[in-house]
């Protein structure tokens, strides 16, 4: 017994674990088979990296961390069956998560460092470099941002002079179909800043980027606001799950 439990005795020095701490998914299967198994998947990964690995696989590297002394396929298997892909849940709400049995806070708190760890490499490709000559690290950035979640969020991309980001701010969170938006306070914001230019950008739950008729209205209002203090709006970007919308291309801009 005790051999077994050295098998699982996996470094975990960020949570501190507790020996008590519960596990809601029971290890149905012999720990050793467990220990081996992970150990094959972390080799794997090791060696061959990303593209050796699924989905799935890729969750359950995360979730040993988080759980070092179980079996975490089931518990793999329901997150992937309720959010649909890796994607989907690291993104996912921590109110959602831990509605799925065996999913602690330490769970919620492993899945949303490696999703600010995403964003925040997205980001540096980014900041303080020249927005429409790094067009697709933009996209890039919007998408591991704002692609996967639940509801929808408006971002505005301040840029300077030479057109450099020099701030990127969520202006607003609302719900699966509607996001508030003041375009006064936009253009507040941007001579706040001192910023030249703006990029919009918002995400569609949906997945299909096409604006609807709010969407173009609210775009046309930040315009108006923007041209009366001589700010340049360069685009505004829809993201959806697998595409994006860019209103200059598609002419309403």
């Amino acid at each position: 017994m005790t051999e077994s439990i050295h098998a699982f005795h996996e470094a975990s020095n960020i949570f501190d674990l507790d020996e008590a701490t519960p596990v809601q998914w029971p290890c149905m299967r012999p720990a050793v088979l467990v220990s081996e198994e992970r150990k094959a998947l972390r080799d794997r990964f090791a060696s061959a990296g990303n593209k050796a690995v699924q989905d799935h696989e890729m969750l359950e590297l995360v979730l040993f961390r988080a759980i070092p002394r179980a079996d975490i396929k089931p518990l793999t298997k329901e997150l992937m069956k309720t959010f649909g892909d890796f994607n989907r849940v690291i993104t996912a709400s921590p109110e959602r998560l831990l509605r799925i049995a065996g999913v602690t806070d330490i769970v919620v708190t492993e899945l949303k460092i490696i999703e600010a760890a995403a964003q925040r490499m997205a980001r540096a490709k980014i900041m303080n470099r020249p927005v429409l000559s790094s067009w697709d690290a933009l996209l890039d950035y919007c998408h591991t941002a704002m692609a996967h979640r639940e509801t929808e969020q408006f971002r505005v991309l301040y840029l300077d002079r030479k057109n450099t980001l020099i701030a990127d701010e969520a202006q607003a969170k609302g719900t699966v179909d509607h996001v508030p938006v003041y375009p006064r306070e936009i253009a507040k914001r941007a001579l706040e800043l001192n910023a030249s230019a703006l990029i919009l950008v918002h995400n569609h739950p949906s997945g299909d980027p096409t604006p609807s008729d709010s969407d173009l209205i609210m775009t046309e209002k930040i315009q108006t606001a923007c041209t009366a203090l001589s700010i340049t709006l360069h685009d505004h970007l829809i993201i959806g799950k697998s595409a994006e919308i860019s209103f200059k291309s598609e002419g309403y801009l």
